[in-house]
């Protein structure tokens, strides 16, 4: 009786660990990516957006990771001390299923100190190659 008990204990703390730590990975998946959005860097839109990305604006505007790429302004990253607009995450939810994630959060928009605009935003994440990237992302602004 004790070893079955162990065996439970076990097999539900390496679960809870495994879930935390898929949480985790994605959590700073997507902080990574609003700070590298937030200096304009290529690379951080490169590595976060998968090739077969469909990306709902919340202008109601639907594209594809090309034309995504294709709207950076082409110059390198900007200096954090020249960014206006540094984007954040409020009020995140992983749901994990496997090696995809539907990731919910409110997305902020922060102009001189403070929060100016927010968003809903929802994607789903699957992992690829060690990578946690966006195959499907939906913004809608938020009205007050």
């Amino acid at each position: 009786m004790r070893y079955l008990i162990l065996a439970f204990i076990l097999l539900f703390s390496t679960s809870a660990f495994a879930q935390e730590s898929v949480e985790e990975a994605t959590t700073k998946a997507v902080e990574d990516f609003l700070y590298g959005a937030s200096i304009n860097d290529p690379e951080a839109h490169e590595r976060f957006w998968a090739e077969d990305l469909t990306y709902t604006s919340s202008s109601g505007n639907r594209f594809g990771k090309a034309y995504l790429m294709s709207e950076l302004d082409g110059a390198g990253p900007k200096d954090p001390g020249e960014v206006n607009v540094w984007y954040g995450a409020e009020d995140i939810e992983v749901k994990p299923f496997g090696d995809t994630v539907v990731f919910n959060f409110t997305l902020t928009a922060e102009e001189e100190g403070k929060v100016t605009q927010y968003y809903y935003n929802t994607g789903v994440l699957i992992e690829r190659d060690g990578l946690w990237q966006a195959v499907n992302w939906t913004a809608t602004k938020i009205h007050e």
